[in-house]
């Protein structure tokens, strides 16, 4: 009997490279609506098709979804955070979990750096300026680079890159990560109220986890430089925005790099009539190149799995 493989939803025009790699290897792809679907909608499609294997991008893979697919192996997320996939489920009956952890390290990391230069050049405000009518070079505040620290929370591969990239430019570079104790020699590994209270510019590059939501608060941001730059390019609910307002209102944040929100695509009006907020729409991930690798690799570790093989990227244990 034919194996087949749904996939819930996906990021970008269409199917084309998913469905290669699966039906390359003699499986049936199932593609679900572009767009991700409520959760009772991928519960549905998992009842109707009985997967052997999920491909989800956005879109909520349930406790329901798993239960209702019995011949389940592995949920495979295109991406590297979890928090759309019950993994304690998959885990419990004995199915695999992946994602592809690197292959937007360079993306990522480029983002933020982007968002920190736009920020010390003024590059987005003055554009604004311009295409307002307004030619007004005297109201420069501009910042140099390499007079400044940069904190970064979240040392892991992408926190890494963006260090690298913000030496290159001549940055001072603090870290925190409770779960690392190892840094290159010119990085300076702090605890987090010190990385708040040394920092021109702090990026958060860490995952969503209970541990993890709302890790910028308001406490947090009373202990922010005043002036200062707050990105954000892991997570959403790692921020909570409306401290963030409040920060921004008050002058303790001067500018915001924002390509997540915890409550996308919904946008808050304060964030939009800000001049210091930058925003994009969850595309730090992007490129031509790093979106043909995920969805290739992704679709690799189900038909690894599938065809009898161990994942190269689990991120459970499950009981088998």
């Amino acid at each position: 009997m034919t194996r087949t493989v749904l996939l819930t939803d996906y990021a970008w025009p269409d199917d084309k490279v998913e469905r290669e790699v699966i039906e390359r290897a003699g499986f049936t792809l199932v593609s679900g609506p572009a767009k991700p679907a409520p959760a009772a909608e991928i519960d549905a499609l998992a009842a109707q098709h009985h997967p052997d294997a999920i491909l989800t991008c956005w879109a909520e893979v349930s406790a329901a979804a798993i239960a209702a697919s019995p011949a389940l192996k592995i949920v495979a997320r295109l991406g590297v955070g979890l928090d759309n996939i019950d993994v304690d489920a998959a885990t419990e009956r004995g199915i695999w979990v992946t994602n592809v952890p690197d292959y937007c390290v360079a993306e990522v990391s480029d983002h933020a750096v982007g968002f920190a230069i736009a920020w010390a050049r003024g590059l987005i405000h003055f554009d604004r300026e311009v295409r307002s009518g307004r030619w007004d070079p005297a109201s420069a505040n501009l910042r140099r680079l390499s007079e400044l620290t940069c904190g970064i929370a979240g040392f892991g591969r992408i926190g890494r890159a963006t260090a690298a990239k913000m030496q290159a430019l001549g940055c001072r570079v603090l870290a925190y990560d409770p779960h690392t104790s190892n840094a290159p020699d010119n990085i300076e590994l702090v605890d987090f109220e010190t990385l708040l209270a040394s920092s021109d510019i702090v990026v958060i590059h860490a995952p969503l986890t209970p541990s993890t939501h709302h890790l910028i608060n308001p406490d947090a941001i009373s202990k922010m430089r005043r002036g200062s730059l707050l990105i954000n390019v892991s997570r959403g609910g790692v921020v909570d925005t409306a401290a963030v307002i409040e920060g921004l209102a008050s002058g303790i944040l001067s500018g915001v790099g924002f390509d997540v929100l915890e409550d996308e695509p919904r946008v808050p009006p304060e964030l939009i009539a800000h001049p210091g907020a930058m925003i994009t729409p969850h595309v730090a991930f992007s490129s031509d190149a790093s979106l043909i690798e995920l969805r290739r690799r992704a679709a690799e570790e189900v038909v690894r799995v599938l065809s009898g093989g161990m994942p190269e990227q689990p991120r459970n244990n499950p009981r088998r």
